[in-house]
């Protein structure tokens, strides 16, 4: 064997070189990520502006966005990472009068335990199969025709990620219209449609609430670090997040059947396979989770009435679903704590950046300062749409929340609610949200299918949600 191809071998086993590409292995990536980091802090360490906790804070940004770029290790696990990092770099627990505790308390963030509640509610809701019969239910109302089908179908994904995960709900809606795509016969145009519609639909529904994806909830978390704080209640994230979502899905709705026309005939809506899985949970299960549901949601949509946090209502849901049993210590062991870890993460990142006066000092390089508000805003919603094409939108808010709302002195709530907004936007590419991978992944629809459409929603839907949010805190504030 020649030297070159032993030193190949050698690296493989190390996990530094893809055997399959040639490409640098995972290990290798984080090392150069690791060194890239270093530099960049060393850098631009001498700059008598920098203080040492706000060089050490640029060191854990850059290594962050790095590593969810890179996607060298799982998203949740960079989060991880960074709470690791500002305990050892920020807040050392050895040190007399050190505050290391503040590093690791965003675990038991408030929004942390809001999106812990949604996921039991959802949990609940498909354990009993009240998501399914929604869904069902709303489908077979509209009757057979193509266009109604479909505008059925996207209302249901909408909803249901509007409270729960749109990689469950896409997945479920999945399992719903199954019996229709086969009707439409494989790569139809019809099946091509429908398919994309519940993309849209999922990834446009978490705009709609305060807990339809981690992007909001970090922006709330942000504006609720002001000086005053800016709080923005389920309810006004509803009034912002809920007019915009909905008209941009229709639009895109009426593009699709304007791309993918109707094939002609009634689509059979009723299928036996449905009814019998809809049979099997207990009645008394439905009655708690439907129960459970209807007032947790309406504990959240009254918060400024009745004075008790979203945060708290959250352990509504929590407290009844498991002590009835409805969900067992097996069903709770498998919620999506990852993307927890993540969010806490991104908390952890938005503190350091802040505190220790990074964000300001970042904001004083940038050439923004010839920008008003509005142009500030759209740049920003444009960048993050870009951004969250290629990485994660929750991963790509973590980075901008925090250096946007330093930027926009005065207009803090705009622009971070804007960036939230433009991250539920991007969807061009089968990488870029979960629900786009579910569907390129039946092998019915193809990348330009997913890029045709997800141009248009990323170009309309932070324009809908901006000129939406500039009209709606004229009547909240």
């Amino acid at each position: 064997m020649s030297e070159p191809s032993t030193r190949r071998s050698l690296l493989s086993r190390l996990g530094l070189l893809n055997p399959q590409t040639g490409w640098p292995g995972r290990p290798l990536i984080f090392i150069l990520c690791l060194i890239t980091a270093i530099v960049v802090e060393a850098w631009f360490r001498p700059d008598l502006s920098l203080s040492r906790e706000a060089s050490r804070a640029l060191f854990i940004l850059v290594l962050a966005v790095l590593l969810w770029v890179t996607e060298v290790v799982p998203a949740f696990a960079v989060g991880i990472l960074i709470i690791a990092l500002n305990v050892a770099l920020l807040g050392k627990p050895a040190q007399a009068g050190s505050q290391w505790e503040q590093h690791v308390q965003v675990i038991g963030h408030p929004l942390i335990w809001l999106f812990f509640g949604g996921f039991v509610l959802a949990a609940g809701m498909e354990r009993c199969g009240l998501d399914r019969r929604m869904a069902l239910g709303l489908l077979r109302r509209v009757g057979g025709r193509y266009r109604n089908v479909m505008l059925g179908t996207m209302l249901a994904t909408f909803v249901l990620s509007m409270f729960m995960s749109n990689t469950a709900t896409t997945a479920m809606m999945l399992a719903v219209i199954a019996p229709v795509l086969h009707q439409f016969g494989t790569g139809s145009q019809a099946g091509k449609g429908l398919l994309l519609g519940i993309a849209v639909a999922a990834n446009l529904g978490g705009m709609g609430s305060l807990i339809g994806t981690p992007p909001n909830a970090i922006a709330v978390a942000a504006l609720g670090k002001l000086d005053p704080p800016q709080v923005i209640t389920f309810l006004d994230w509803m009034v912002i997040g809920l007019p915009p979502a909905m008209g941009s899905m229709l639009l895109i709705w009426a593009l699709l059947l304007w791309i993918y026309p109707d094939p002609g005939y009634e689509i059979q809506l009723d299928t036996p396979a449905s009814d019998s899985e809809l049979s099997e949970p207990a009645t008394w299960q439905f009655l708690v989770v439907s129960g459970s549901l209807m007032t947790t949601i309406g504990l959240w949509l009254t918060s400024s009435w009745h004075g008790i946090p979203t945060a708290a209502v959250s352990f509504l849901p929590i407290v009844i679903l498991t002590s009835t049993g409805v969900l067992s210590a097996k069903d709770i062991r498998g919620l999506n704590y990852d993307v927890l870890f993540l969010m806490a993460g991104g908390i952890a990142l938005g503190n350091a950046v802040t505190t220790t006066g990074l964000s300001n000092w970042i904001v004083a390089k940038l050439p923004v300062e010839f920008l008003g508000p509005v142009s500030l805003t759209f740049l920003l919603a444009y960048v993050t749409v870009m951004l969250s094409n290629i990485m994660s939108n929750t991963a790509a808010s973590n980075i901008l929340i925090p250096l946007a709302v330093t930027m926009a002195a005065g207009s803090e709530t705009t622009v971070a609610i804007g960036v939230a907004i433009a991250a539920s936007s991007a969807m061009c590419l089968p990488v870029a949200t979960p629900p786009n991978a579910m569907v390129f992944a039946t092998g019915c629809i193809k990348t330009w299918d997913l890029v045709r459409v997800g141009l248009v929603v990323g170009l309309i839907t932070p324009a809908i949600g901006l000129i939406w949010l500039a009209f709606c805190l004229k009547l909240i504030y």
